[in-house]
């Protein structure tokens, strides 16, 4: 399959854009030369959205990778299909592609006041989380919850960073990740940066898409810990 351009990545505010179809798979897949569309992956489920062409519009439900670079177009249900060469308007559900980037964003902030080794995550409109490799529970959450709210209140610029697979290899205490390993092979790796300069508080390998400031996520809430192993526990947060 072709590569699809990552609008996403490369401009994660663009709301609608214009792509041509490039196939449309066994399973009923749209795929295009560019994706406003996020795929599933890394914890953040894909975007759901709608496209738009001359003759019809068809509500999509999801994206996800494929091999190659590709991004698949799930539809909401079975409808007709735009032909392959097809001129598309992606129009995406910001709302909810916006609220997402708000709790990715966050639950790096977490993995900052929590420093402890993270074994798994999940991103949520309203809610996200994080599991830690956390032997004993937190002794004070209010303490937490309030330099969480902190680090966001001090409006942080979120900026994507680029280092090569050798420089990654040889500083692997930026991968915070026990259960998932960053991407490497294609030369590169993308890291989030939080702040910048003597500000830095954070730097670790994500794909994800993420809000440009800290304060744009706005106040969240820290749920129960819950145990999920003998020393793996999961620490929630809501947005508000």
């Amino acid at each position: 399959m072709s590569p699809t351009e990552p609008l996403y990545r490369v401009a994660p505010y663009l709301r609608d854009a214009t792509a041509r179809v490039l196939g449309l798979t066994a399973e009923g897949g749209i795929i295009c030369d560019s994706s406003i569309f996020y795929p599933t992956g890394g914890g953040q489920p894909g975007d759901a959205g709608r496209l738009v062409w001359q003759d019809g519009a068809l509500e999509i439900a999801t994206a996800v990778k494929a091999e190659g670079g590709a991004v698949i177009l799930i539809p909401a249900e079975p409808a007709p299909m735009p032909a392959p060469g097809t001129l598309v308007m992606q129009h995406l559900d910001w709302e909810r592609r916006h609220r997402h980037m708000r709790v990715h964003t966050a639950l790096h902030l977490l993995s900052v006041v929590i420093p402890l080794p993270v074994t798994g995550g999940q991103i949520g409109t309203e809610k996200g989380r994080l599991d830690f490799d956390m032997p004993e529970p937190p002794a004070d959450m209010a303490a937490l919850e309030a330099a969480l709210n902190l680090l966001i209140a001090r409006d942080l610029t979120v900026r994507e960073h680029w280092i090569t697979d050798a420089e990654l290899a040889a500083n692997p205490g930026l991968v915070k990740t026990m259960s998932v390993a960053p991407p490497v092979g294609q030369g590169r790796v993308r890291l989030i940066r939080i702040g910048a300069g003597d500000d830095q508080i954070d730097l670790q390998p994500c794909g994800g898409t993420h809000v440009a400031t800290t304060a744009e996520i706005g106040r969240v809430v820290l749920g129960k810990v819950e145990k999920k192993g003998r020393q793996n526990r999961r620490v929630s947060l809501l947005l508000t």
